[in-house]
């Protein structure tokens, strides 16, 4: 089983705008609603892939509802809890003439302690040996920043392997939960590492040190440059596919949907990689935050070109 933790959950509202333009009257040519948060865009697709999951996050107000009632129509186990407030709603502003995306995302709720507590117990009590969880996502205003690092050593305890899909702060501090997969973008193993990331010997001392902070196998996507993934020591790159893109958003949380698929079932790091990329880009040709078609994937994985590289640097 795999467990998705979505501490901020949103109500994920697409809008298609062409020649977006800010200061000026915009007019929406089309809206779609899904149920978003990180977490919550994992379990679609590990639903989607087949994987056994289930989806914890706390919801509030009618956009909580909402959740709970698109998640129940996609057929996803959804284990919620009620809080007080409203859960946040995230625009997604995308230009198709000009190519962009813009994310307009709100805080959220705040949480209690006693709400924190349940959501925990929600994720831990049920977890047996061998089972995955994926901590993935911002969290509300005065959950502390080690929230995920306390999770995960807890659900080491049980026998439980975790991944970790995070920046900032909860990055850094989610580190010493010593996750069994990270998956930090470009732009989030910059900002950990402190230091630019423009060459292969960069990425790699990059990630040298994330798994000497507690990382085991770390996944770095690159967009529509493709992703690299490094397990033991071995690396594998896969390079993007050529694709014209409806929405980008979610396409990182699909990479996690299948690289956590795949290590959860013991599939070989190349095989692993081709899948997670073809997942992706299967995910950013969709519009909104929807998972990929399977025939999709299955298209785009028969033209994932996986290139190993061994040894690539020990840590």
């Amino acid at each position: 089983m795999i467990t998705t933790v979505t501490l901020n959950p949103a109500v994920d509202k697409t809008v298609t705008v062409p020649r977006f333009a800010v200061g000026e009257v915009n007019r929406i040519a089309t809206v779609r609603l899904d149920a978003g948060g990180k977490g919550l865009n994992v379990a679609r697709v590990l639903h989607r892939l087949g994987s056994p999951v289930r989806a914890v996050a706390p919801v509030a107000g009618g956009a909580g509802r909402f959740l709970v009632e698109r998640m129940a129509q996609e057929g996803i186990p959804f284990d919620s809890l009620e809080v007080a407030g409203e859960s946040r709603t995230n625009l997604k502003v995308v230009d198709p003439e000009l190519g962009t995306h813009t994310d307009i995302n709100e805080p959220g709720p705040g949480l209690t302690p006693a709400d924190l507590d349940q959501v925990g117990r929600k994720v831990l009590d049920a977890l047996k040996p061998g089972d995955w969880v994926v901590f993935s996502g911002s969290v509300p205003a005065g959950v502390p920043r080690d929230i995920y690092a306390l999770w995960m050593a807890e659900a080491r305890s049980r026998g439980a392997r975790t991944a970790l899909d995070a920046d900032g702060e909860l990055l850094v501090r989610g580190l010493a939960g010593r996750p069994d997969l990270v998956k930090p973008n470009r732009s989030e193993l910059e900002a950990w590492a402190g230091f630019p990331v423009r060459t292969d010997a960069d990425l790699f001392e990059a990630v040298r040190r994330l798994r000497k902070a507690g990382a085991d196998t770390v996944a770095v996507s690159l967009g529509s440059g493709g992703a690299w993934l490094f397990c033991g020591e071995g690396a594998w790159f896969a390079p993007g596919l050529r694709v014209s893109a409806q929405s980008t958003v979610g396409a990182g949380d699909a990479l996690v949907a299948a690289l956590t698929a795949g290590l959860a079932v013991g599939a070989d790091p190349s095989s692993i990689l081709a899948k997670a990329v073809a997942t992706a880009t299967a995910s950013v040709v969709r519009p909104g935050t929807g998972a990929g078609d399977p025939q999709d994937i299955a298209k785009f994985l028969a033209q994932v070109a996986v290139q190993p590289s061994f040894p690539w640097r020990k840590p």
